[in-house]
């Protein structure tokens, strides 16, 4: 038998390096680890967003600052001009239009009107044997006789500055209750009668300093 060694491997030579099978890829140098390709970088594609989102809101912010600053100003003005408006005087009021001669108040009229003296005679009073309640009534310078109708009576004369007094008077005709007044610019005396022929007196006397009494 031939003693036979296996086949070495054979050896580069010294500066050549020894090639791997290829794969499209270049030779590595021996000693050395096998190419790895690098993957393709991937684009910050999450970075670019994030910056332009920024952006986006610091536009919003600056607008809305620059919108409230705008709205501040505004309610600024307006105030001054209300302010100065309150300022102004205010103009004059118009007069009120007189009102026609016709339309006069109640007092007005009250006043025109002259006054008056009023007498009253108010109640039961039956006509007796003589006829029905005698009345009579006026001033010291003017008497005058009454009608005693539906149990009432009632009369007005002009006041008279001259008169010394105003008064009334009624009689019953045998039976009856009777009330009587006079009133002179604002004083009232006023009298009773009851029964038979009593007779109801009522009179305002002018004073020696004026007025009624």
């Amino acid at each position: 038998m031939s003693n036979q060694y296996p086949q070495q491997p054979q050896q580069p030579n010294w500066g050549q390096q020894p090639t791997q099978p290829g794969y499209g890829y270049p030779q590595q140098p021996y000693g050395q680890p096998p190419f790895q390709p690098q993957p393709p970088k991937k684009r910050n594609v999450g970075k670019i967003l994030g910056i332009i989102g920024a952006v986006f809101v610091g536009l919003i912010v600056i607008g809305a600052i620059a919108g409230g600053g705008g709205n501040s100003a505004d309610n600024s003005n307006k105030d001054k001009a209300a302010a100065v408006t309150s300022d102004k005087p205010k103009a004059a009021e118009e007069p009120a239009a007189e009102q026609p001669a016709d339309d006069k108040p109640a007092e007005d009229e009250k006043k025109d009107k002259p006054k008056v003296v009023t007498f009253k005679v108010w109640g039961t009073a039956p006509a007796g044997a003589l006829g029905p309640l005698d009345i009579n009534y006026g001033s010291d310078s003017d008497s005058r006789k009454g009608d005693f109708k539906n149990g009432k009576f009632e009369a007005t004369l002009p006041l008279k500055g001259d008169a010394m007094y105003f008064n009334v008077t009624a009689q019953l005709q045998g039976s009856g209750d009777i009330n009587c007044s006079v009133t002179v610019d604002g004083e009232t005396k006023s009298g009773h009668a009851s029964g038979d022929y009593n007779i109801c007196n009522a009179q305002l006397s002018s004073g020696l300093l004026g007025g009624w009494s």
